[in-house]
Parts: structure tokens; sequence; C-alpha cells
């Protein structure tokens, strides 16, 4: 049983939430979301409030119960305010540019790194810092985990890209005789 969707979850003023036809709609002010949910949960938009309850009580239904009330306050929350996670590029002759819809890094490859940058998202590289913002938390938290992964941090120098809020275990190295 799920504590966090049993409780209803409340909409915030100058936001709008349909449901039709297993789709969710959520509009606010910097945008609008849609997702596809499964019929096993149902979905009630009443009095400014959003009700889930699942249709039948199997395993499977009520772990959904709970990451489908998580994905609708995530939604809602975009909407209204955007999410932001920053990335970190640490190493000599490292460093990350946007041009056009493509994030360039050069982290000690023989040649640069091209990504591209997906519809809704807002990326800018300050000299070591790239920062992420758009309105899904998860095209934001899946695209800053690809960026993350060209060039993990390394546990000797800390050389890589690494969250802003990470720390690395260094490791001692070599000791000379």
């Amino acid at each position: 049983m799920s504590r966090i969707a049993k409780k209803p979850i409340s909409i915030p003023e100058k936001t709008t939430v349909n449901y039709a036809g297993g789709v969710i709609t959520v509009k606010g002010s910097l945008g609008e979301i849609k997702k596809v949910f499964r019929p096993e949960i149902k979905i009630e938009v009443v009095n400014n409030e959003i009700s889930l309850t699942p249709v039948r009580n199997s395993l499977d239904v009520l772990a959904l119960w709970g990451t489908y009330a998580s994905h609708i306050r995530n939604m809602l929350e975009g909407v209204n305010k955007a999410f932001e996670k920053k990335l970190i590029v640490e190493g000599i002759g490292f460093k990350s540019d946007v041009k056009g819809n493509q994030l360039h890094l050069a982290v000690g490859f023989s040649h640069p790194v091209q990504i591209e940058i997906p519809a809704g998202l807002k990326v800018i590289a300050d000299k070591n810092v790239i920062t992420v913002t758009g309105i899904d938390i998860e095209t934001v938290g899946q695209f800053v985990a690809k960026v993350r992964s060209v060039k993990k941090p390394e546990p000797y120098k800390g050389k890589g890209i690494r969250y802003n809020d990470e720390t690395i275990r260094r490791k001692q190295g070599k000791k000379s005789v």
C-alpha cells in the first residue's frame, strides 16, 4: 500500500489538469506536459484535487499506484517551477560549449563529443558548469545522466564530468619507494 498515493494531490493555482482516455495533461505557466497512464489506476480530477485508486489489489498495481502519484506531483511542480540540474566539468583542457541545439564537449578524447539537446530543455554552458533546465524531470535527468556518462569522474585526480552536489571519493595512488 502506498502512503504517498492515499492522500489526494492538490492542484496549484493557474494550473489546469485534464484526464481523458488514459492521458493526463497538465498545463501551467511554463508549458504543458502529457503522459500516458495504464488503466489499472483510476484517476479522478475533482474540486482542484487529483485522487488515485487502484482497480484491483495485485502487487504490480499497488507498485504503480505510488509511482503514478509521484509522476503527477512532478508534472504539477514542473509546469510551475522548472527543474534544474548542474554538472561540473573538471580537468585540464576540458571544456563545454552549446552551439545551436548541440552540446559540444572536449573531455580528453581525440575528437570533440557532440550531444543533441532534446526539445524542451534549456542548456547553458559557462566555463566549467553546465546548467540544464526543463519542465519534465525525466527528460532533464536523462539528459544530464547521458552527458555525465561521456566522461565519468575518476577517483585519482577527480577529472571528468560530475553532478554539482556529487562528492568523489579520492584514492591515494601509487607510493614511491
